[in-house]
């Protein structure tokens, strides 16, 4: 698939001194007004690339360069003045403390998808139950997104709380930046098995994997907001609201906000 989406580095700019309307909120911005810049957390990456895709066939005006970390990292850059257009969190907390600082356009945070966990590795392949493979003595590692950054590692240590793992397991974790590092380490054999979004084994049918009951961890809720206003920037959230990308969406795991 042509994989429309441009990965580039974050250009620090001034903060918003204070909440206004959307002029204000616009302050600053150096690039055309027909550039998009998202803000893309690591497990929607991939549905982002075809929901890009998708976009830029109904607006082959406008140009989408996303960025993509753990929603923790990008929300800290945001909040030192990178000129994002558009965050799409894994979260809600932290579009909504952005919000609290006036660097969201008011009345454009939404929830576009909700997440689900997995647990992925190949010992899944001779003991498909995840609490099972977990207390294996053949684990030596387990994969966890950072907690303080990452959504899908804090919804994994809730997992391993609720079973009863996590002191047993502590001395065993193997921290990744984000969910694609945790997937990074599973693949390299570095870690045993790890905790992952189900959206990221949209294409890998290979993997063996346990799709974490969700009653293990509260929902993974996942807000988009809009930082600075602009017809282009709407017109990709709106998108994303639409059945295009909900299809998208569904296909990659997701669950969409009806």
């Amino acid at each position: 698939m042509h994989r429309f989406v441009v990965f580039c580095l974050v250009v620090a700019c001034a903060l918003p001194a204070a909440c206004g309307d959307a002029g204000d909120v616009d302050a600053g911005r150096a690039s055309s007004a027909d550039d998009v810049r998202v803000a893309v957390a690591a497990n929607f990456a991939d549905a982002f690339d075809e929901i890009a895709a998708d976009f830029a066939l109904v607006r082959p005006d406008v140009r989408v360069t996303a960025s993509v970390g753990s929603t923790g990292a990008l929300a800290a850059q945001i909040a030192s003045g990178a000129p994002f257009d558009v965050l799409l969190a894994a979260d809600v907390e932290r579009p909504a403390q952005l919000q609290e600082r006036c660097l969201v356009v008011p009345g454009t945070r939404f929830t576009y998808a909700r997440g689900r966990l997995a647990l992925v590795g190949a010992l899944l392949a001779d003991v498909p139950d995840g609490e099972r493979a977990l207390r294996d003595e053949r684990v030596r590692h387990v994969a966890v997104a950072n907690p303080s950054t990452a959504p899908y590692g804090a919804a994994a240590l809730e997992v391993l709380r609720t079973l009863g793992l996590a002191d047993t397991l502590a001395a065993k974790l193997v921290l990744g930046n984000d969910v694609g590092q945790t997937m990074q380490f599973v693949e390299s054999g570095a870690a045993e098995l790890g905790f992952c979004a189900l959206a990221q084994l949209a294409r890998h049918d290979e993997i063996p994997r346990w799709l974490v009951p969700a009653a293990l961890h509260a929902p993974i809720r996942q807000d988009a907001a809009l930082l600075r206003d602009g017809e282009p920037a709407r017109a990709l959230l709106d998108f994303l609201r639409g059945p295009q990308a909900a299809l998208v969406l569904q296909r990659h795991g997701y669950g969409v906000e009806e």
